[in-house]
C-alpha cells in the first residue's frame, strides 16, 4: 500500500526524519517490512507547518522518492514542528501528482494508507455525499482523497474524532449495502496544525501496520549517551507506518481500532469505533 510518517514537536530540519534514520522513510520506499508490497514508488508528497501560518504548504510529485533531488533540496532546509511525509504506492488510480499525499483543505491535512474495497464501483455514491461547498476542492481519483472530504463533510473541522468516525460509519453502511463485506482497511494521520490525530482500523481482520514513538523522557532514561534525545522535547512524537529503527523501547504499536491524539499538554490513547452519519 503505501508508507508514512508524521511528526510533531520540537521544529527539526526534515532531513532528521526522512533520510538520517536506519530504517527511514526513504529506506522505506525501496525497502519497506511490513507493507503490502515492498517498494513505494508512485510518488511521495510532504506537508509541513511553520510558526507564522495556519495553513501547511505541500509538495507532491509522481516520482519515487529515493532518487528526488527536490525532496532532498527541501529537506536539508526546512525547518517544521509539525510535519507529514507519505510515500505512494497506488491501489490502482492513477499516478499524478493529484492523487499524492498528504491533501489539504485550509488548516487540515490528511494522509492515509489502505483502500476502500468496492471503491471504483462505488465512488459514484461516495462523492454526491460530500458537502456541495467542498466537492469543487477535490482534485484527484482515490479513496483517500475522497475519505478526507467525507470527514469534512461530517464535521472534522469541529470534532475531528467525530468526523472520521462517521466517514467510516458510512463508507460502511454503502459499501455494505452493496455486497461488500468488508470496506474499509485504514491508518490515517489528519492535522490542523496545533495537533496530529492518528486512526488504526479495519472493518475486518487486521489494520494495516502503526507505531508512535515512546515518552522521550523515558528514552533518555533507557539510552542516556543518545545524544539525539537531548535536543528535542519531552512532548516529541512520530507517529508511524513502521520503525524508523531499532533503538530498543523507542516504538509501540498502535493497537487495532484505537486513535491517539498527539497534542500539548499530554497525549491520548482510546477506542475507535465507526458511527453511521
Amino acid at each position: 500500500m503505501c508508507r508514512w510518517l508524521a511528526y510533531s514537536g520540537t521544529p527539526l530540519v526534515l532531513d532528521e526524519v526522512l533520510y538520517r534514520p536506519q530504517h527511514s522513510l526513504i529506506d522505506q520506499s525501496l525497502h519497506a517490512r511490513m507493507g503490502v508490497e515492498t517498494t513505494n514508488g508512485d510518488g511521495f508528497g510532504i506537508g509541513w507547518y511553520e510558526d507564522h501560518t495556519r495553513t501547511p504548504a505541500v509538495i507532491h510529485d509522481i516520482g519515487p522518492a529515493w532518487n528526488n533531488r527536490n525532496l532532498r533540496e527541501i529537506a536539508e532546509h526546512v525547518r517544521s514542528p509539525l510535519f507529514f511525509a507519505h510515500i505512494r504506492a497506488s491501489t490502482g488510480t492513477a499516478v499524478q501528482q493529484t492523487n499524492c499525499h498528504p491533501f489539504r483543505h485550509g488548516r487540515w491535512m490528511w494522509m492515509h494508507n489502505g483502500s476502500i474495497a468496492g471503491f471504483h464501483e462505488l465512488r459514484r455514491e461516495f462523492v454526491l455525499a460530500v458537502d456541495p461547498e467542498l466537492f469543487p476542492s477535490i482534485e484527484g481519483t482515490t479513496d483517500s482523497e475522497v475519505m478526507f472530504y467525507l470527514a469534512l463533510t461530517f464535521g472534522l473541522d469541529e470534532d475531528p474524532v467525530g468526523g472520521v468516525a462517521r466517514m467510516t460509519g458510512f463508507v460502511e453502511r454503502v459499501g455494505r449495502e452493496h455486497g461488500v463485506p468488508s470496506p474499509v482497511q485504514m491508518t490515517v494521520a489528519v492535522a490542523d496544525g496545533e495537533r496530529v490525530l492518528a486512526f488504526r482500523y479495519a472493518s475486518e481482520g487486521t489494520p494495516r501496520s502503526l507505531y508512535y514513538s515512546s515518552r522521550v523522557d523515558d528514552l533518555r532514561a533507557l539510552h542516556p549517551d543518545a545524544t539525539f534525545l537531548q535536543d528535542v522535547s519531552d512532548e516529541t512524537r512520530l507517529v508511524v507506518s513502521e520503525p524508523l529503527g531499532d533503538l530498543p523501547g523507542a516504538w509501540n504499536e498502535v493497537p487495532a481500532d484505537t486513535y491517539g491524539i498527539v497534542q500539548p499538554g499530554g497525549d491520548v490513547l482510546q477506542d475507535f469505533r465507526p458511527e453511521v452519519p
